[in-house]
């Protein structure tokens, strides 16, 4: 997968306008499972064969959303993981990991795509790589703060001291 996906959202933004579909600048639209299909980008990456399935079911509107790895992101994620309760290497280690995210700054990681037809929303997402990798880790220090807090949840009140009444 390219490094950056500046060039592709051109070429697509271009595709599109040459056959007259128009593009609305959007958000992320993934969201109800039950109401948002996904479009098998892994076997299947051509954003080209994914509009000609909207332009062959009529759709003459298609969203396009980029995401840009910023600054703030890296600084961000790296506050949320001064804030987890983990040991010093793995806190390295991630610490590690994210500043080296910061190459990619001001590249475009993801670009999604998509239409609605019949309260269905079709959804092509493309990911670069190290785009991937840094949701992985996101996620995967997601689950450690939900770890800790579920540790928390089962401690006593009281600093565990109870009074014999």
């Amino acid at each position: 997968m390219h490094l950056n996906l500046n060039s592709l959202r051109a070429q697509i933004e271009e595709h599109l306008q040459s056959r007259g579909i128009a593009i609305f600048q959007s958000l992320p639209r993934a969201g109800d499972p039950t109401s948002t299909i996904y479009w098998d980008t892994a076997r299947y990456p051509d954003y080209e064969a994914f509009l000609a399935a909207a332009d062959a079911a009529g759709v003459r509107l298609v969203t396009v959303f980029a995401r840009e790895l910023d600054d703030e992101m890296i600084e961000d994620t790296l506050n949320q993981l001064s804030e987890l309760d983990i040991d010093r290497d793995e806190r390295r280690g991630l610490e590690k990991r994210l500043k080296e995210m910061r190459a990619y700054t001001g590249f475009t990681g993801e670009i999604e795509l998509s239409f609605d037809i019949d309260s269905r929303v079709y959804v092509f997402d493309l990911l670069t790589d190290w785009y991937a990798d840094l949701q992985d880790l996101i996620e995967h220090m997601e689950l450690l703060d939900a770890e800790d807090e579920d540790e928390e949840d089962d401690m006593p009140l009281g600093g565990g001291y109870f009074p014999r009444n």
